[in-house]
């Protein structure tokens, strides 16, 4: 099992003035974890197209 890359309260305290806000459009999801979840793909190389779904 891989381990998952949780952004620190720290870094996310850092990166979570940066982001939008009110937008129209989507409902936005969960940010820290769409952020962690990039971080994690480029940490370990794995390629987008083995990502799961959803």
């Amino acid at each position: 099992m891989f381990r998952f890359i949780w952004l620190s309260d720290q870094r996310w305290g850092q990166l979570e003035p940066h982001l939008p806000k009110n937008q129209l459009g989507a409902r936005r999801v969960n940010d820290r974890r769409m952020i962690s979840g990039i971080i994690y793909m480029l940490r370990t190389r794995c390629r987008w197209c083995d990502c799961p779904a959803g």
